[in-house]
């Protein structure tokens, strides 16, 4: 065995093999957290992928519990359903679906911007979600890397040091005569 098939066959290894990547969806819309899980699954973020072949990786979604819509996405944003049965349709919004499972709306988000052919349900068994920061021991040995949150999650104002606090810049003053005694 020569050194420069060894090398191939160690990149090759390296290539085809299943990675697991963690992301943390705390203050995070549901849409970005979907549309980065989904590259990931079908594997499009690697040089060899083709849409015939199931080349995607693991992805482990943290604290869906704290996800955050836009605007009034929560009473707005309707889920239906149909049994199959007369008088079978029903609706939930997102607030009462989020209620009843924290990690429904990821779910439903990532199923819906997977590729509708026979490889979606393997490629949603790869995904693994949970409402907070418990994950089973044989999950966490297993992650390999940690991707960035889509949009920068703001401080609480009690986060806040108090000489950053005092660095803010003072849009206006109130006058003196104007202050509540």
């Amino acid at each position: 065995m020569t050194m420069a098939s060894f090398t191939k066959a160690a990149q090759q290894w390296a290539t085809f093999c299943r990675s697991w990547y963690v992301i943390d969806a705390t203050m995070q819309p549901p849409g970005k957290i979907a549309s980065i899980c989904s590259v990931h699954l079908q594997g499009k973020h690697k040089p060899i992928y083709h849409a015939l072949s199931d080349c995607g990786d693991h992805v482990v979604v943290l604290n869906t519990k704290h996800i955050a819509f836009s605007g009034n996405k929560w009473e707005q944003k309707v889920y239906s359903s149909h049994t199959g049965y007369p008088g079978g349709f029903k609706q939930v919004t997102a607030a009462q679906l989020h209620l009843k499972d924290p990690t429904a709306i990821i779910k439903l988000a990532v199923y819906g911007m997977l590729p509708r052919n026979l490889l979606r349900r393997t490629m949603m068994q790869r995904l693994h979600i949970f409402p907070d920061d418990n994950i089973p021991e044989d999950i966490i040995k297993n992650i390999t890397e940690e991707l960035p949150q889509p949009r920068i999650v703001p401080k609480r104002l009690n986060e806040y040091t108090q000489e950053e606090k005092e660095s803010f810049p003072r849009l206006w003053t109130m006058p003196e005569d104007y202050r509540i005694k």
